[in-house]
């Protein structure tokens, strides 16, 4: 039996990449190893009844929650003693302090690769702490090829300890929506009419939302009817260029941001689209384009970082920094209904190799190696 701990804050508030990531791993590992115990562990100082909440769904017969109060230092000094023989920490610190052995994932090396589209006080942060970090870590996750050989070349003293763990796709919560009635409700409810393509994802400047809205300006003015762009998700550090940029290009109507979309209305989302655009400059693994290819979606997306690696040749590719191709890209699936029907297809089957229970098992070994 082993004892194994998660830090839980990624779990916390609304779930982004990198907090769905840890969800879905941690959750299979529960399920998939009634016979070890689990803990997941995060620092309360406020609102300890809305984080247990929030936590709730993880809590089995093998798996227990431990909150502690403390100052709002404490993330940066563990204090939960020896409680399990492995604990991860599922976004890039390690914080001092931890008894036991530690494993870490780092997603990407953006903080090199694209320091200029990072808030400058996560970048500051991952500069003072990230080193040290991987130091303290027994081992280092990361969730593709690519990442790995990034972290490599910017810290080659820790090869050693890199794992890769690839991320995968819920096929339950992910798959085609059929029903009309469902469609038509989701799509009213976001204020979509008519035909439309998708972005999802965190509106932050490595998403490359400039250069998608600038694309969408030359398509649009190829149709006579356009498709809709529907921009949705949260809004992320350095938002308010991405909304002045359609103000400026006077696309008006044409674009919608809906913000924040309730996690059961995604699948809906995406099955209705015409097509899940993704034009990201740099992602680690890139989890929406293997969500939308779950869904029947054809995806077209960068072929830079780690994208090309998850999507293989089931997506149109585009290079992120050539407006022009991805504007080509839109087109191609506006007009072209046996393209759009064979890389559905070719998505589903795609998309069907990256389970998350494949992903806990592949992270369970590495837990193995050290305790």
């Amino acid at each position: 039996m082993m004892r194994i701990a998660f830090d839980a804050r990624p779990l916390l508030g609304v779930r982004t990449g990198i907090g769905w990531c840890e969800a879905e791993q941690a959750g299979a590992l529960i399920r998939l190893h009634p016979e070890d115990r689990f803990l997941l562990q995060a620092h309360a100082i406020r609102h300890r009844r809305e984080k247990k909440a929030m936590l709730s769904d993880f809590l089995q017969d093998n798996a227990a929650l431990q909150l502690r109060c403390g100052s709002r230092f404490l993330p940066h000094v563990w204090q939960f003693g020896k409680c399990a023989d492995v604990t991860h920490f599922f976004n890039y610190l390690v914080p001092q302090g931890v008894a036991g052995k530690t494993v870490v994932t780092v997603h990407d090396m953006v903080l090199h690769a694209y320091p200029e589209t990072m808030q400058r006080r996560t970048r500051q942060l991952l500069q003072l702490r990230l080193r040290r970090s991987m130091e303290r870590a027994d081992r280092i996750v990361t969730d593709s090829a690519f990442s790995c050989r990034e972290i490599g070349t910017y810290y080659p003293q820790f090869r050693d300890k890199l794992r890769i763990v690839p991320c995968g796709a819920d096929l339950q919560r992910f798959r085609p929506v059929t029903d009309a009635d469902r469609l038509r409700a989701v799509q009213q409810k976001y204020g979509i009419s008519g035909r439309y393509f998708l972005f999802l994802g965190t509106l932050e400047p490595r998403k490359n939302l400039l250069r998608l809205l600038s694309a969408y300006k030359a398509y649009a003015g190829c149709f006579d009817t356009p498709a809709q762009l529907v921009i949705a998700g949260s809004k992320g550090w350095g938002s308010e260029a991405v909304f002045r940029h359609a103000q400026q290009l006077r696309l008006g109507s044409q674009v919608i941001f809906t913000q924040y979309v309730a996690s059961e209305d995604v699948a809906a989302l995406l099955s209705g689209a015409l097509g899940f655009v993704f034009p990201s400059l740099y992602e680690g693994f890139g989890m929406p384009p293997l969500e939308a290819m779950a869904c029947g979606t054809p995806v077209l997306t960068s072929d830079a970082a780690s994208l090309p690696e998850v999507v293989g040749e089931c997506a149109l590719l585009a290079p992120p920094e050539d407006t022009a191709a991805i504007a080509h890209g839109l087109c191609r699936l506006h007009e072209d209904a046996a393209l759009r029907e064979r890389l559905s297809r070719a998505g589903r089957l795609r998309a069907a190799q990256f389970t998350w229970e494949r992903s806990a098992e592949m992270l369970y070994r590495v837990y193995q190696e050290i305790a």
